[in-house]
């Protein structure tokens, strides 16, 4: 009995056995069939005389950063708990958290190499695989040109792995290389970055605490980010804060709300200027921090004018005076902070929605100070740093762009020749050119050569961590599979890419480690950076992405020039001196002070931090004055020792104690012509904007107004270039030896100028307004427009998608499906709106956890939510098997239906974490023998339809239509 055991030997096994709740029982409820749930049980304890060790590294399922202790004995991972010390978790841990030591131990793990032949998976060693899998992707590169592979890489990456990731597809030569974020926010760097200079969560979870107004719009951190309620309800409980939900859907955060509002998908920018005309008609707006800090208010306030109530409520349904209590909540009851995730972003109109929410914070005020900002929650465990270090078809690693000076720039930190880097790629325009968004691998792979702007298809894919099913048109990834000459996929379990095709061969399967065997650091949300330690070695034949990436470089020929400066002996690659790599080039974000040495530190030290401010005292001997993690920017050298930068463009703090300014990106002015009268005629004339901060300045700064970026120039007109050392001197001119005056702060390898300007007080990026126009998106301003699949046709004339357009080599065909889309009357045979999320359980496309055991316990089928008001007239019961079908190729999938007033009428829900099954077909046979994830479902990609944002390439998974009836 329960009672007659110790409490502290009562597990989760026990209390479920003394429950009276069975895995059995869970099986039957499951209707599972082979290969379904086994029994589970606890971790052995430790070997008689064996020593117990502690390491510690991070929960790989969300971008909170939970900090996971792990004991270990004979090397073997005995058991694990949450780290109390942790100011991010405290000691808590979500369900997903709570099983991470199964990730590592599971047995359906893929074990060794393996290769398709024939339709049967069989072993092959790691050289082999390694030989056979490069010399098929050099006869591809010889034949039709390096840009010919893509390169998909993962947020599941530690940096220094994203960071190796993106170097290798440098020195293949293509930029064909991205990462979840594509799908998840892209959208939020595009816009955020674009309105105040970096694509970044401004604040952190803790700092919410500090908020007087919430307001959660597009997201659901209850089942997204559990860990991160603990601080969103502290805040409201202990602050008294307003919790306000915004959500087409009653979600498990929205039960917490203190004012839950329902909107229709898709609306999201009418509704942020619904709120902005109550602000700007009753002058609730902060005009002193617009007129020092802000550009353009006049132009965005000529778009807000036509969002009066009425058009609100015609185009989102809401009523005036719900639009006008949360406005003016939000305008007044501050510090407010805006919290989204990806319902905001994943729509045609991603880039646009950020940056209205960008421009509701600016004009209330509600940024660069604590209890504010944009509180933007990403979802695996580094999606924030694997984008930061450059997975992005856009940049090179740290937001350095694709110019010739980032590519000479990263050239210099990697001591090679860039006359031998560009002659890697197949022409200077595609080496400084965008790549392909992941989102549209498939149509470069079927669409007509003439269609795609490279010299050949793609014709081979790498993956290492990233699930199939996570992207739209699952069908045509089905064909685009077909068509690829090779597909490489590593990854810890066998996904979904193994078993969607009708493919015989040309599959190879590569066993990844997962992180908790390897070292190196992660970046949360909160631009924090955490190192997580190798808790055990790889299992079975796994090995991690460091040595995978290793041989393959060494297989291709260049390892000697790409690991030139990471110590390399007997294959393990040296995960601290990757970072110190990223250091030397990390100027432009600041990822320069965050050295190995610092973070393991912090790690050790966590105890000392504060967990509201988190920063540790300013005399301890380790980590005095840091905040934790170091959040970017890290200004300098790691000797300068700054302390992070807690709150993005906080100018309350001086610059060196982790404050900041908007960052001058934009330049100092913009001209702009404008139409005036003059002696009774109108004509136009040329006018100079400044677009530098006007009497708003950091504490302590010596410059007491608005300034430019830093360079040797505007040190030496200032006098501050003599505060150079001679050895800072001497590296900038070698940066830039015809004209070291150029040398800029995000160029100079030497730290100098950053360190000088900061002594000065002074950003190194400069001093500038935000702006709330970005003349170089296609909607300078953001305006609403309709989803490419909309319930409401007769709103398209006034607010279409943009024309189409070639964008990331590929053609944005929107406008033409819309409006064919309208020509049929698609939204009478596909009435219901389709939307996506998260489940508590599960993450991700969900291989990984829907093969843990613990994990698949909880939820075991897939399912779509239906009103009852719609389930009723088409005979569907609760718990009933339904047939969906989506508007286009006549995409259909199978699933449970769970009739619920959680959606509204009309709107329909389901989670994206199922694949394994497609169309109704179960594939678990074709997975390699005992590798089958212990739950299968069918994928909401397949389902999900056309609709790109044409600023990222971002998928409309959030709003398009389908049809609902019994099976």
């Amino acid at each position: 009995m329960l009672a007659d055991r110790p409490r502290h030997e009562l597990d989760r096994r026990s209390f479920l056995t003394g429950s009276g709740v069975s895995v059995g029982a869970l099986a039957v409820l499951g209707e599972l069939a082979l290969g379904g749930i086994r029994k589970a049980k606890a971790g052995p304890p430790a070997p008689a005389g064996a020593a117990v060790m502690t390491r510690k590294n991070i929960c790989t399922h969300c971008s909170v950063g939970c900090s996971v202790i792990a004991k270990v004995a004979n090397g073997v991972w005995i058991g694990q708990e949450p780290d109390y010390d942790s100011p991010i978790n405290r000691g808590s841990h979500c369900c997903k958290g709570a099983a991470v030591r199964d990730d590592v131990l599971s047995q359906r793990r893929l074990r060794y190499p393996m290769k398709l032949v024939d339709g049967k998976w069989g072993r092959l060693s790691w050289e082999q695989a390694i030989d056979e899998i490069g010399d098929k992707l050099l006869e591809i590169r010889a034949r039709s040109g390096p840009d010919s592979v893509y390169w998909l890489g993962s947020a599941k990456f530690t940096n220094e792995a994203a960071y190796l990731n993106r170097k290798l597809a440098a020195f293949w030569g293509t930029n064909n290389s991205d990462h979840q974020a594509r799908i998840c926010h892209s959208t939020t760097v595009t816009g955020v970055a674009n309105t105040w200079g970096y694509g970044a969560m401004t604040n952190s979870y803790n700092d919410i605490r500090n908020s007087k107004t919430i307001l959660i719009m597009g997201g659901n951190p209850a089942e997204a980010h559990p860990v991160s309620l603990q601080h969103i309800l502290e805040g409201k409980e202990l602050n008294r804060a307003n919790m306000i939900v915004i959500d087409p859907r009653m979600t498990r955060t929205a039960a917490h709300a203190t004012e839950y509002v329902r909107v229709r998908p898709g609306t999201h920018i009418a509704t942020i200027y619904g709120m902005l005309w109550h602000i700007f008609e009753n002058g609730w707006e902060d005009k002193e921090f617009l007129s020092q800090r802000v550009y353009g208010v006049d132009e965005v306030r000529k778009q807000v004018a036509k969002w009066t109530p009425a058009e609100v409520e015609r185009v989102t349904g809401l009523p005036e005076a719900q639009v006008r209590h949360v406005a003016e909540t939000f305008a007044k009851q501050k510090p407010a902070t805006l919290i989204w995730a990806m319902g905001q972003t994943q729509f045609t109109t991603g880039t646009a929605n950020v940056r209205a929410s960008c421009i509701l914070l600016l004009a209330t005020g509600n940024v660069g100070h604590a209890g504010g900002g944009a509180n933007i929650f990403r979802g695996h465990t580094n999606v924030q740093g694997a984008t930061d270090l450059g997975l992005d078809v856009t940049s090179l690693p740290l937001y350095y762009g694709l110019t010739q000076d980032a590519w000479q720039h990263w050239c210099r930190v990697w001591e090679v020749d860039y006359g031998w880097m560009a002659s890697r790629f197949s022409s200077k325009a595609l080496m400084e050119g965008p790549g392909i968004p992941s989102t549209r691998w498939f149509d470069a792979a079927l669409l007509p050569k003439a269609q795609v702007t490279q010299p050949d298809s793609v014709q081979a894919m790498f993956i290492m961590g990233h699930g199939v099913n996570t992207i739209t048109r699952m069908p045509e990834a089905k064909r685009g599979i077909e068509k690829l000459e090779l597909l490489v996929v590593c990854d810890p379990y066998p996904t979904a890419w193994s078993v969607l095709s009708e493919r015989k061969d040309g599959i190879y399967l590569l066993p990844a480690c997962t992180s908790f065997e390897m070292d190196g650091s992660r970046t949360a949300s909160n631009r924090s950076l955490q190192w997580g330690e190798k808790v055990v070695e790889p299992v079975f034949e796994s090995k991690n992405d460091y040595e995978t990436m290793y041989m393959l470089a060494r297989k291709f020929g260049f390892a000697d020039r790409m690991f030139k400066n990471i110590k390399v002996e007997n294959g393990v690659v040296s995960a601290e001196d990757i970072l110190r790599e990223i250091n030397r080039g990390g100027w432009s974000t600041g990822y320069c002070g965050q050295s190995p040495e610092r973070l393991k530190a912090h790690m050790k030290n966590q105890a000392k931090f504060d967990l509201v401010t988190m920063r540790a005292p300013k005399d301890d001997p380790e980590v005095g004055g840091d905040y934790y993690g170091l959040p970017w920017p890290c200004w300098g050298t790691p000797e300068f020792k700054h302390p992070g930068t807690p709150i993005l463009y906080n100018t309350n703090l001086s610059i060196k104690e982790g404050g900041g300014t908007f960052r001058a990106r934009f330049g100092v002015e913009r001209v702009v012509k404008r139409k005036v009268t003059e002696n009774g005629l109108e004509i136009e004339k040329e006018e100079h904007d400044n677009l530098l901060a006007e009497g708003s300045y950091s504490v302590d700064s010596e410059i007491k107004d608005g300034y430019p970026e830093f360079t040797l120039a505007v040190l030496k007109k200032l006098g501050w270039d003599a505060d150079l050392t001679a050895q800072e001197m001497e590296i900038i001119k070698r940066v830039n030896s015809a004209n070291p005056d150029a040398v800029s702060w995000s160029l100079d390898l030497s730290g100098g100028i950053q360190r000088v300007a900061i002594e000065h007080g002074c950003s190194p990026y400069g001093n500038a307004k935000a702006r709330v126009i970005a003349w170089n998106l296609p909607d300078p301003v953001p305006v609403h427009r309709e989803p490419i699949y909309t319930p409401r046709p007769e709103l398209v004339a006034d607010y279409p998608t943009l024309p189409d357009a070639r964008q990331f080599r590929v053609p944005n065909i929107g406008f033409t499906v819309q409006k064919a889309a309208v020509d049929r009357g698609i939204a009478k045979e596909f009435p219901l709106i389709l939307s996506s999320g998260r489940l508590v359980e599960y993450e991700g496309g969900g291989e990984e956890t829907r093969s843990n055991k613990w994990l698949a316990e909880l939820k075991q089928e897939m399912f779509v939510e239906i009103n009852p008001a719609d389930a009723g007239p088409r005979g569907i019961k609760d718990g009933g098997w339904v047939w969906v079908t989506g508007a286009e190729n006549s995409s259909r999938a199978r699933m449970k239906a769970v009739v619920t007033e959680r959606v509204g009428k009309g709107v329909t829900w389901m989670p994206f974490h199922f694949a394994g099954w497609f169309e109704g077909n179960d594939l678990r046979a074709k997975y390699p023998a005992g590798a089958d994830p212990f739950v299968l479902g069918e994928s909401v990609n397949t389902i999900m339809t056309y609709g790109y944002d044409p600023a990222t390439g971002m998928q409309e998974t959030k709003a398009t239509l389908c049809q609902i009836r019994a099976a």
